[in-house]
């Protein structure tokens, strides 16, 4: 057998068990990722170039979420509602978001400023083109962040198999003065399938996981199409006028701030169906208090104000320095981040 061959058979082999291996044990595999991302948090700053390595294993253990929800999407055969294309972008799109800031730290290393700023619009201009796409051709409705939802280990995946499920719910006793509901002790599940909660609380589990997984998006119409369409260009604009006017120019700052404010004030007054819909749009409303943090306004009048009040928690409430004082040395570094900013 050739080389080649043989690798590509071990690696074939390889992916099989680890495809088992998630879908058996969908609750190990998320403390796997969570190690992932908490070993991100302990490299920064230990070294030289330990933002960027910092940086890469936290995009890597976002990567492999997406990864193995993918896996557990397909061995719960629960796909996303859209069609194979449109799922494609979705990945895509999840995968640009997962390491946009990573590249840009990567090329700032490699080519200076110029390199940077180079990615960063094209990143910009992909992720903008596949939004539209979304929006506008397959009527995908407001766009979330992350594209794809991660899938909620715990409340998706509690039980093993649902027709068992119902018919133990079938067979609950329930009280008539009290109304408690009451599971038989020949009922009840092994130990490792076993919820401690009423059977009524696990078929609203239920309901909540079908309505994540395959309820379609609210329909826009036009105006709030257009409003959404504002939102995904934004980014754009923000850069157009970055270019044509400076970092220190207010004109970027107003320009997007006007942009970002009008979109949200057309999206708001729309009722959005879904849970994940109503909770992206509790994502904007917080994102608008960023501006507090984006320059010009941070460095005329945030910055002083706010190293004041952590300065100040530091020195004078026990345990708030252990917290405070990374922060106020790290806010530098985050401030010379696009993508942490304006992303």
């Amino acid at each position: 057998m050739a080389p080649g061959k043989e690798f590509i058979d071990r690696l074939s082999r390889f992916y099989d068990r680890y495809t088992e291996y998630v879908r058996r044990n969908p609750a190990a595999t998320a403390q796997l990722e969570s190690t992932v991302r908490t070993l991100s948090y302990l490299i920064a700053g230990r070294f030289a170039d330990s933002h960027e390595i910092s940086e890469l294993v936290y995009s890597a253990s976002n990567l492999l979420v997406l990864f193995n929800d993918s896996i557990l999407r397909k061995g719960l055969r629960c796909a996303l509602p859209a069609s194979l294309s449109q799922q494609r972008l979705l990945t895509w799109l999840s995968v640009l978001e997962y390491v946009e800031v990573f590249l840009e730290m990567g090329a700032c290393k490699l080519w200076g400023e110029v390199g940077r700023w180079m990615v960063i619009g094209l990143i910009q201009i992909f992720k903008a083109i596949f939004r539209i796409v979304l929006l506008l051709w397959y009527k995908s409705g407001i766009q979330t962040s992350p594209p794809i939802i991660p899938l909620d280990r715990g409340a998706d995946f509690g039980v093993e198999d649902d027709a068992n499920e119902e018919q133990q719910d079938d067979a609950c006793f329930v009280g008539q003065r009290s109304g408690r509901v009451i599971r038989p002790l020949g009922s009840t599940p092994s130990l490792q399938a076993r919820l401690w909660g009423a059977p009524s609380q696990r078929k609203r589990s239920s309901s909540l996981k079908e309505d994540k997984l395959h309820r379609k998006p609210t329909h826009l119409g036009l105006q709030e199409t257009i409003a959404e369409s504002v939102y995904i260009g934004r980014p754009l604009v923000h850069l157009f006028c970055l270019g044509l006017c400076g970092k220190q120019s207010w004109k970027p700052w107003l320009v997007s701030g006007f942009l970002e404010l009008t979109s949200f004030a057309v999206l708001s007054d729309k009722t959005f169906q879904t849970r994940w819909e109503r909770a992206e749009m509790r994502r904007r409303t917080f994102l608008l208090l960023y501006y507090l943090l984006r320059s010009p306004f941070y460095d005329r009048y945030s910055e002083e104000k706010l190293l004041f009040l952590l300065r100040l928690l530091a020195d004078h409430v026990p345990g708030i320095g252990l917290v405070a004082r990374p922060l106020m040395d790290y806010l530098p570094s985050w401030q010379k981040i696009y993508f942490y900013n304006w992303g």
